[in-house]
């Protein structure tokens, strides 16, 4: 039986492929500890990736609203720096408005606890005295236990050996230290120089990005990049502005029910937990834990009824509010958001809380379109709008890429085409 060349070179390809995939299970600590040095170098690019990603969102904003009208000689060569500039002094303003708003009041409230503890050692040692006095039996306890002799030979050589050992272990750990705060300090400069030309050569970026695809892909398979990428941002972009307006409702939510209950520290608590509810779902229970521990202070009862509204406006934003606002912004439907959240906080912690939301969202409009697609070819019919809609929560989804082609195929059947691109 003889191959053709191409099944020759096929079968080559798949040898090679198994025999690379047998050496990296025999060598994989060897091969995860390469692809962590690599991740190690290359992270303060990563960073910076991700930095010009959130950045990008306000200063585009500023961009096509704020100087949207700005026509002129010079404002091409102006616009994109001043709007840069925009978007950094607003972060930086948010990040101010909430270290001004909470470390003020946390450092009040340890000088008040640090002023209270005199007074409650005071109180327990007068509880400690008034039960000896009420149970005597006790004093004679104590009386009765025999104190060890303290050996101050072994406790000098214990400090002859820590002056020998730890102080040299001390100073190698304090170095360490400082050369890791140093390094990170480093990296976190590096990353923000490059998030900073990447935003002011995006566009010059993304055509390098489109020729380099065009050169070594097939076009059907470099169009299909493009638009996976161009999913990707768009649910990335719309996840974080979701998220921030979703903490944003949810701290006003506490500024307001605080203030009504004539809560302390309403302002306070209500900025953290905006900040802190940036991370999905969890993140809120962090400025819970700092504000009750704030009204503890202050007044213990009302530090429970503080809880006690925590829970409930927890469980309102949390199956209510989170999933429509959020859901609706990558559409997604509430059912997934959870889903979501539950799997990226198992398998990466806080960060797979954050960009696992987008990814499943990414990976619901692909499926959703290639079953469409699918279904369209074998004349299965579309899911009704109505069942769509309850589903989703909302009629608002963008329309797949499937439903575009067919839009500019059959421009006088566009309900047709409508009716296939339905949501599963």
């Amino acid at each position: 039986m003889e191959f053709s060349k191409g099944k020759i070179r096929q079968i080559r390809h798949l040898m090679i492929l198994a025999a690379l995939l047998v050496l990296a299970v025999i060598y994989s600590e060897t091969v995860f500890r390469g692809i962590a040095f690599f991740f190690g170098i290359i992270s303060p690019f990563l960073v910076g990736g991700v930095m010009a990603f959130v950045l990008n969102i306000p200063m585009r904003a500023f961009e096509e609203n704020l100087l949207g009208r700005w026509r002129g000689k010079n404002a091409g060569k102006a616009k994109r720096p001043l709007c840069l500039v925009l978007a950094i002094v607003s972060l930086i303003v948010v990040i101010a408005v909430v270290v001004g708003t909470v470390v003020p009041q946390v450092v009040e409230t340890a000088t008040e606890i640090g002023q209270k503890i005199p007074g409650f050692t005071d109180r327990v040692v007068e509880s400690l005295n008034q039960l000896m006095k009420d149970y005597p039996e006790l004093t004679e306890q104590v009386d009765r236990l025999e104190l060890t002799e303290i050996k101050w030979d072994s406790v000098l050589d214990s400090i002859i050996d820590f002056l020998k050992n730890g102080a040299g272990d001390v100073l190698n750990s304090t170095v360490s230290v400082a050369s890791g705060i140093i390094s990170g300090i480093v990296n976190v400069v590096i990353s923000f120089i490059f998030a900073i030309y990447i935003l002011a050569q995006k566009e010059r970026l993304e055509d390098q990005g489109r020729r380099i695809l065009s050169a070594y892909l097939p076009e059907a398979v470099g169009t299909k990049v493009l638009e996976i990428c161009s999913l990707l941002y768009k649910n990335f972009s719309s996840f974080i502005t979701g998220q921030c307006l979703e903490a944003v409702i949810l701290g006003t939510m506490f500024v307001v029910s605080m203030t009504l209950f004539r809560m302390p520290y309403a302002l306070m608590v209500g900025v953290l937990i905006a900040f802190t509810a940036l991370i999905p779902i969890v993140g809120a229970f962090i400025g819970c834990a700092v504000g009750a521990f704030l009204i503890l202070i202050d007044n213990p009862l009302q530090a429970l009824w503080f809880v006690i509204l925590f829970l409930v406006l927890q469980q309102i934003e949390g199956n209510l509010i989170y999933p429509k606002v959020v859901g609706n912004s990558v559409g997604l439907p509430a059912i997934w958001v959870l889903m979501a959240v539950s799997l990226g906080g198992s398998l990466f912690g806080i960060s797979g809380m954050l960009f696992f939301i987008p990814l499943t969202s990414s990976c619901y409009a692909l499926l959703r379109e290639s079953v469409n697609s699918r279904n369209a070819r074998n004349g299965v019919p579309a899911v009704r709008k109505k069942e769509a809609d309850a589903e989703t929560g909302s009629g608002k989804l963008p329309g797949s890429v499937e439903e575009k082609k067919m839009e500019k195929k059959n421009p006088a059947g566009r309900n047709t085409g409508k009716k296939m691109g339905k949501k599963l």
